[in-house]
């Protein structure tokens, strides 16, 4: 037996004993005989890693299927700026856009077909979603428990509706617990993290972990070279405990790396954890044993406080706090996503008072906010729900100064180190569906808008529009990010205070000779700053391609400039 799978062993006898560890252990061993087959593995992390979010039927023309319509898009505008698709859940599902998955092994047809997505591996990288915490209560995996099949007896967690469950951690407000009645009529009061559609598995029991490594490796062999774990600090319960980060989740992420690795080398795990900044980063691991990458999920709300207040002293405390374990792991760098933006991540960042800000900022530009329960059954703002130009910037403002305080807030998330994942919406500058939330009553939808091909690219082309004016410039940007070596995702990194109120990112070579310096305004006035110490008096701003000979610069007002130097040294 080789290393690998003594280590697999290892953890699978941790987790179930040795018994049930065995059996755990021969079961994925069997897997292995299974998916093994040649797989692409050669891929390696560079500045040309681009993560495009996006929905499977995004953008949608009549008598086509969308997988297919969002391919001629991509081909269209971003063949030569995105490298890798995160094609958001695209199985059958009941509830909550895709996160109640009813069968994980089946494209929903009306998006397409597997041929579709293998379609789209041929031009991009393809991450797919492993929602591995809940299942819909509409799957055959729930229909079969409630049938009493004893394939599945155990596949859901059981739970006494008398039972002390207040130590729990609740990201929701909705009960933890709901009923479902069995074929012999018996009320099965079953585990439910996010709401009754969305039934959590069982993973004390080892089938249910094999039957999930046995789903992730099918996605391994359709195409996925990354994998989104979501929710994934739920996945172990205990009576009595938080029931979040718990040992046995870092233990099962870490065996999800070792056997997915053993099919494709360079697969790469991404963690999706809505939780303080320090619980987030703990998926990292060792920086060689967990995700390879994990959520950036502090920067958002930091971005919008900062942007907010013009103060940045927030997001540059807690950027020259961030330290990597190894040079082999880096931040999943974001601002916007199918969901809204978090404030959990930044409770032990911003005050109260600070928080409070955002919401009733967000509020009053016709956002919405999620709650979840905290300690006591006390309401506290979880999320803000509003596409994130109406985050960052007022709908009554002046078109330029929207478009510039949303490229801001893009230009910060593309200089920082790591791999950035780019919202559809936010690239083609979508503002809220006020409507949507109204239509569906679900807060979240204000931000999933789904797109007509012909209107969509009729508008992107249309000069002084919106979002021609955030597509042209924020496309020019990822173009100068991908072409520039010094934003390789694991370049060294620093965040110097040039000025008090300018945010700066500096990225160097390894040798210390080449230099990147980001600066960026978040004031309504332009910034006059000496760098002279940071970069030298000769260097070209990449942005405009323009060469400045002073050491002196002036950031316009909620403006950007990636400067480097030219002679080579400082």
């Amino acid at each position: 037996m080789d290393d690998r799978f003594k280590e697999i062993s290892a953890h699978l006898r941790e987790l179930y004993g040795e018994d049930d560890g065995q059996k755990a252990f021969d079961a994925i061993y069997d897997l292995f005989g299974k998916y093994r087959r040649d797989v692409p593995s050669s891929h390696a992390l560079s500045e040309k890693d681009i993560v495009l979010i996006t929905y499977g039927d995004q953008v949608q023309r009549e008598g086509e299927k969308p997988l297919v319509t969002l391919k001629t898009f991509l081909d269209r505008y971003l063949h030569a700026l995105v490298d890798t698709v995160h094609i958001l859940p695209f199985y059958p599902f009941s509830s909550d856009d895709g996160f109640s998955v009813i069968d994980y092994k089946v494209v929903d047809p009306k998006l397409g077909s597997w041929e579709d997505i293998a379609a789209l591996g041929t031009g991009y990288r393809l991450m797919f979603d492993a929602v591995i915490n809940h299942i819909s209560q509409s799957s055959a995996w729930v229909e079969a428990y409630l049938e009493n099949d004893l394939a599945y007896r155990d596949f859901f967690i059981e739970v006494d509706p008398s039972a002390d469950l207040s130590a729990v951690v609740r990201p929701r407000t909705l009960p933890l617990l709901h009923a479902y009645r069995d074929a012999e009529g018996k009320k099965r009061w079953l585990w439910t993290t996010f709401s009754e559609d969305q039934i959590d598995l069982n993973y004390t029991n080892y089938r249910v972990l094999v039957a999930v490594l046995d789903l992730l490796l099918f996605y391994v062999t359709k195409g996925a070279a990354l994998l989104r774990l979501d929710a994934v600090a739920f996945l172990w319960k205990e009576i009595g405990t938080a029931s979040i980060h718990l040992p046995q989740t870092h233990r099962i992420v870490q065996l999800m790396r070792l056997v997915l690795r053993s099919v494709r080398p360079d697969l790469l795990l991404v963690t999706e954890t809505n939780v303080p900044h320090a619980e987030n980063i703990s998926y990292f691991g060792n920086g060689n044993n967990e995700a390879d990458m994990v959520y950036n999920f502090a920067l958002p709300p930091l971005l919008a406080h900062t942007m907010l207040t013009g103060d940045v002293r927030k997001l540059r405390g807690w950027a020259q706090e961030l330290k990597l374990p190894s040079e082999k792991v880096c931040f999943f760098n974001f601002t916007a996503s199918h969901d809204g933006c978090g404030v959990r991540p930044v409770s032990d960042l911003l005050e109260e008072d600070e928080i409070t800000a955002l919401v009733e900022t967000v509020k009053r530009r016709g956002g919405h906010i999620s709650y979840r329960e905290a300690d006591a059954g006390k309401k506290v703002p979880y999320e803000l729900n509003a596409s994130y130009i109406d985050i960052v910037s007022d709908p009554g403002e002046p078109l330029d100064i929207r478009v510039a305080k949303l490229l801001l807030s893009q230009a910060v998330m593309l200089a920082m180190p790591g791999v950035p994942g780019i919202y559809f919406h936010s690239l083609v500058g979508s503002v809220s569906d006020i409507d949507a939330v109204e239509r569906s009553g679900h807060p979240r939808a204000i931000n999933r808008e789904k797109l007509i091909y012909d209107d969509l690219t009729r508008e992107l082309e249309q000069k002084g529009s919106l979002r021609q004016m955030i597509f042209t410039e924020y496309r020019r940007m990822i173009y100068v990010r991908r072409n520039e070596p010094l934003f390789h995702p694991h370049t060294s990194y620093s965040f110097p205070e040039i000025e008090e109120t300018l945010f700066a990112i500096k990225r160097v070579s390894s040798d210390g000779k080449k230099i990147v310096l980001a600066l960026h305004n978040f004031t309504d006035k332009p910034i006059l700053c000496n760098i002279r110490n940071h970069i030298g008096d000769e260097m070209v701003e990449l942005l405009s391609g323009e060469t400045i000979l002073s050491s002196e610069v002036y950031v316009p007002a909620y403006g950007v400039m990636w400067l480097k130097n030219i002679k080579g040294n400082v």
